[in-house]
């Protein structure tokens, strides 16, 4: 009785747009290195929300190995190149009332981004739905983005976009070593990576103005060693907010989030923090005028004294399909009615089917992620994990416990270990081998925390040679401590 009043209560007149009938949805491309299959998930999770709603659904995708693809997901599919004279060529024939990008992840956006430069969105009265164009602008624009942050008070880090190999010794005499050099408009980090010295900072600027879309290279002050968390965040045209789920990043800034183990909720964010994190990052989505997911990466000291905004993505992001499945809340489906104007409080969630969407997901579980890494196809690359992506994909498992999900992933990644230790399948690494793998991470790095552990390293001595927390270094030995039990009780028998 009380679930049917809440839902009464919340679903007024819905606000839907009559005037959008035949909406496109842009798919990401290929799935190559630093792009998994998490927006082949969210590209078919709008189209059937869409559909849902009466719209008609043309999808655009260059990938015939995904679900989206498949002529039942969308009313119309075209399997061609994500490129925008063919996309043209599409509005023309389909005449679609509005296109949504935000489904596609980089790829996607970029491509919204040309259609509109080349005038062609306004030659075809065409409406980008979600993230309109200035918002795209402002999250992609490091100068534009920081002064969207200044306006509302939040920090970020020092940062400034560059064009030239001079320019960036210029700022760089000014910020000092180590800097991060981070392209523009590029996806996983695409073509960028941490600058020690002159000599790097030529080479990975080089390749970061090849890479950009626009030319353009973003170097940030280094932040490395503090601690990443990310808050999946979405927003209504009637500004309803929520922050549908918060993580925590195991490996410290200076690792990608798509390379690093992450794990939901947070496990060592203070409540304090928490608070804060939260209200900035409502301030961020309502600040750019979002409307549906948003992910929003933050940077915070080991003295949880201080944060910076590290990134805005404004769009269902890597992470969204992350925190959709950890929380059972369906962000794609719900950010594509967002889109189409409806709003949170009339919007139900799929898993209750009797509380709207403006209701904040909780869980009392742990979920952990691990990447997937192509290493045993691509066996003489460099191994070495750092702001740009290598992994292809990732697994997801749940437990009661940090210890439980994370012995549950290993064994998920079909890599043949059947936990970190104890398993029989241990590489065994010299006391040098160790401390270099622990100061220089590699996908194997897990594997090396449980083997330092298992040899008598201290978790201070691990922490200090990782920066990661040593809340989890605490958990992996406690893994490593049952394992030595179980060897000893086997002994008695």
């Amino acid at each position: 009785m009380i679930n049917n009043l809440i839902t009464l209560f919340f679903r007024g007149e819905i606000l839907k747009r009559e005037d959008i009938k035949r909406v496109m949805i842009l798919g990401s491309g290929p799935i190559v290195i630093g792009q998994a299959a998490e927006f082949d998930y969210s590209g078919s999770q709008a189209c059937k929300s869409l559909r849902e709603e009466g719209i008609y659904t043309i999808l655009v995708n260059s990938n015939p190995a995904s679900i989206q693809t498949d002529k039942s997901i969308a009313d119309k599919v075209y399997l061609e190149p994500l490129d925008v004279n063919i996309v043209e060529k599409i509005i023309e024939k389909e005449r679609p009332d509005a296109i949504l990008p935000t489904m596609g992840g980089q790829t996607a956006l970029n491509l919204a981004m040309e259609l509109h430069s080349r005038g062609i969105l306004e030659k075809y009265d065409v409406e980008l739905l979600g993230s309109g164009i200035k918002t795209i602008e402002t999250c992609e624009d490091r100068d534009l983005f920081k002064k969207a942050m200044d306006e509302i008070e939040e920090p970020t880090t020092k940062c400034y976009a560059i064009n030239s190999l001079e320019e960036a010794l210029e700022v760089v005499s000014e910020l000092g070593y180590p800097v991060i050099v981070r392209p523009a408009f590029t996806l996983g980090g695409t073509g960028g990576g941490i600058a020690y010295n002159e000599e790097e900072l030529k080479e990975i600027v080089k390749r970061g103005l090849t890479y950009s879309l626009i030319n353009q290279v973003l170097i940030d002050e280094s932040v490395l060693g503090w601690r990443e968390y990310e808050y999946e965040v979405m927003r209504d045209s009637k500004d309803n907010c929520i922050v549908v789920c918060n993580m925590e990043n195991i490996d410290p800034m200076g690792i990608h989030t798509g390379e690093s183990i992450v794990t939901a909720p947070s496990q060592t964010l203070s409540d304090e923090m928490h608070q804060i994190l939260r209200n900035a990052s409502l301030n961020v989505i309502r600040h750019l005028s979002i409307e549906g997911g948003c992910n929003i990466q933050f940077a915070v000291n080991e003295d949880m004294t201080e944060y910076r905004i590290i990134e805005v993505n404004p769009r269902v992001s890597r992470s969204s399909a992350l925190a959709s499945k950890a929380t059972g809340y369906p962000i794609a489906k719900i950010a594509a009615k967002i889109a189409i104007g409806m709003t949170l409080d009339e919007i139900m969630n799929d898993i209750t089917k009797e509380t709207p969407a403006v209701f904040e997901p909780t869980i009392d579980y742990v979920v952990v992620k691990i990447p997937r890494w192509p290493f045993d196809k691509f066996r003489t690359v460099d191994r070495t994990l750092g702001t740009s992506m290598k992994s292809t994909g990732e697994v997801m498992a749940i437990g009661r416990t940090f210890e439980e999900a994370l012995q549950k992933a290993i064994r998920s990644l079909d890599i043949g270990r059947d936990g970190i230790i104890g398993d029989g399948k241990e590489k065994r690494y010299s006391n040098e081998e160790i401390e270099y793998l622990l100061k220089n991470p590699t996908d194997e790095r897990i594997f090396v925390i449980a083997e330092a552990l298992d040899r008598g390293w201290t978790v201070s001595e691990i922490s200090e040679l990782t920066s990661i927390h040593p809340f989890f270094i605490e958990r992996i030995k406690k893994i490593v401590d049952m394992k030595k039990k179980l060897e000893y009780l086997a002994n008695l028998i």
